[in-house]
């Protein structure tokens, strides 16, 4: 079916298929209670762990095989991928400071600083998908099917953990079970959006790629190490957040590199 569709066509609906796997990845949040303080240190720490794992197995070293594949040699690569992230950081930093992020601390959760900072985490994932829907996208648009297949499956399947984690960061703020499962699979819509502009555009801008990759990642180390782990910390008791940190990690890298 996908060998009938053209380049472009066939990015926006692989990069569709993988979005929606967020939505599969945040279906056990449809069977748990509302979580207590330790778990939500718990999930938030996983989501974490995730999100680390994401930055670098999924964004930076993409970024660098992208552009390394391009003729770029190995140290201009790393220089170029390190002003990229230095500037996703750079730019959410100064969102957090001095942008009006205030209007996104809402809902049921009674710590309006909480609630910050968690929905800063949201858009941090979120926008991390936009790049990894246009990976997809260019993946087709280069005409070989099969080498898209083969991304849009394995994003796919790394989607499904990031789910997980938008969910349970919705949980935290006191969302119920619907509006956190619909939260991750909003986030997850973002990459048929990217699919089809890095389809279109894999000709015309082909170095554009690995810089959204490192600006999403930037963005992402940025809110967790900022703001969610000194959070999960401060909320945790013991060492349940980061035991939640390293199982997301190391399950998140785990995938990344079994799925090349």
């Amino acid at each position: 079916m996908m060998e009938s569709l053209s380049p472009v066509a066939a990015g926006a609906l692989g990069s569709l298929a993988a979005g929606m796997m967020t939505a599969v990845g945040a279906v056990p949040l449809l069977f748990f209670r509302k979580p207590g303080v330790q778990t939500q240190s718990v999930l938030l720490g996983f989501a974490a762990g995730v999100m680390l794992a994401a930055s670098f197995f999924s964004l930076i070293i993409p970024g660098v095989e992208v552009l390394q594949a391009g003729g770029a040699s190995q140290a201009w690569a790393a220089g170029t991928m390190a002003g990229a992230v230095l500037i996703g950081a750079t730019v959410i930093g100064l969102m957090n400071r001095f942008a009006p992020v205030d209007m996104l601390a809402i809902g049921p959760a009674g710590s309006r600083h909480l609630s910050r900072r968690i929905w800063l985490f949201i858009i941090a994932i979120t926008l991390h998908n936009f790049p990894e829907g246009a990976a997809v996208g260019v993946s087709f648009g280069g005409g070989d099917m099969q080498q898209g297949l083969s991304t849009a499956v394995g994003i796919g399947i790394q989607n499904m953990p990031e789910g997980l984690a938008v969910s349970a960061a919705m949980a935290t703020l006191g969302y119920g079970r619907w509006a956190a499962f619909l939260a991750a699979l909003a986030s997850g819509l973002v990459e048929p959006i990217g699919g089809l502009i890095g389809a279109s555009v894999v000709g015309a801008m082909p170095g554009a790629l690995p810089w959204g990759l490192g600006l999403a990642a930037g963005a992402m180390i940025y809110v967790v190490t900022a703001e969610i782990i000194p959070e999960t910390r401060h909320q945790s008791k013991g060492d349940g957040s980061m035991i939640g940190l390293m199982i997301g990690l190391v399950g998140m890298m785990f995938l990344d590199i079994a799925l090349g």
